[in-house]
């Protein structure tokens, strides 16, 4: 024999969704506990920061003599003059004249890279991340030590030059766009609030507070790769996730969307190396 159908009456509605009601408040909390133990995770292991060993290489690669022209670093413009490394990542990427372009930091090292100590632009981009191994790149080390010189110093990236609006506007357009096999684009995890996967919050970098958090956290320690990152490595990394062909380094695709993501961070004060998951 059949069994007849049954149809949940509204009683049985207006019951689900109260007992529904009655669980979010519990849900929201649950997820805000979550994310406050993860805070304090973080903190209790900053003191002990392995990003340390990253900006103590770095900072000697900066004064070692290198490359074919056997010159060190310290002679490198990163904005604020010759040499000049104290503050100067809060305020990049900036228009240099004498590339006639936009850079971001890895952008205008390799540049110094080529013009001072003589190396092929080729070797000068080789291996710009570590490989989680013994493999460990000198880029990373570099942009380490760099970037920790501006600790404590507000981020203030100008769009005074014509080519830096350009480069915004470029960055702008490839936050929203979106393609792939799955629709995505930085606009799907990072363009609303109280987004996360699994346990992390993903930052909404259309707000200045959330941009802020987020941008000036980069580079970071990974202890779930044993590898300090950087925010070039953290762009690549998302547009794997997306499915898009590889970001290249140094493009000024990923300046652009560098410029877009830094300017929105303005008035942050910057903080890291930090530690991450």
């Amino acid at each position: 024999m059949e069994e007849t159908p049954r149809f949940v009456g509204w009683g049985a509605l207006v019951a689900a969704a109260a007992f529904a009601l009655a669980l979010a408040p519990a849900a929201g909390a649950q997820q805000k506990s979550v994310a406050d133990d993860i805070a304090r995770y973080r903190e209790l292991l900053q003191d002990g920061n392995p990003a340390e060993l990253w900006e103590m290489r770095g900072e000697t690669l900066w004064r070692t003599k290198r490359g074919p022209k056997a010159v060190s670093l310290e002679q490198c413009d990163l904005g604020l003059g010759s040499g000049v490394v104290k503050g100067a990542y809060a305020a990049l990427p900036r228009y240099f004249a004498d590339a006639d372009r936009v850079m971001d930091l890895e952008t205008r090292l390799v540049h110094c890279m080529v013009t001072l100590q003589g190396y092929a632009p080729a070797d000068a981009k080789k291996q710009p991340f570590g490989d989680g191994t013994d493999k460990k790149s000198d880029n990373e080390a570099l942009v380490a030590w760099i970037t920790s010189e501006s600790k404590g110093v507000v981020i203030n990236v100008a769009l005074t030059h014509p080519k830096e609006q350009e480069a915004y506007r470029i960055g702008k357009a490839m936050f929203f766009h979106r393609a792939g096999p799955h629709d995505f684009g930085c606009v799907t995890c990072h363009g609303e609030a109280h987004k996360r996967i699994r346990l992390q919050d993903l930052p909404n970098m259309l707000d200045p507070a959330d941009a802020r958090r987020a941008y000036t956290s980069w580079p970071a320690y990974r202890v779930s790769q044993g590898e300090l990152r950087t925010f070039q490595w953290r762009l690549n990394d998302c547009f794997r996730q997306q499915r898009f062909p590889e970001l290249e380094f140094t493009s000024d695709a990923s300046i652009a969307l560098t410029m877009f993501l830094a300017r929105n961070a303005n008035g942050g004060t910057y903080n890291a190396p930090a530690l991450k998951r």
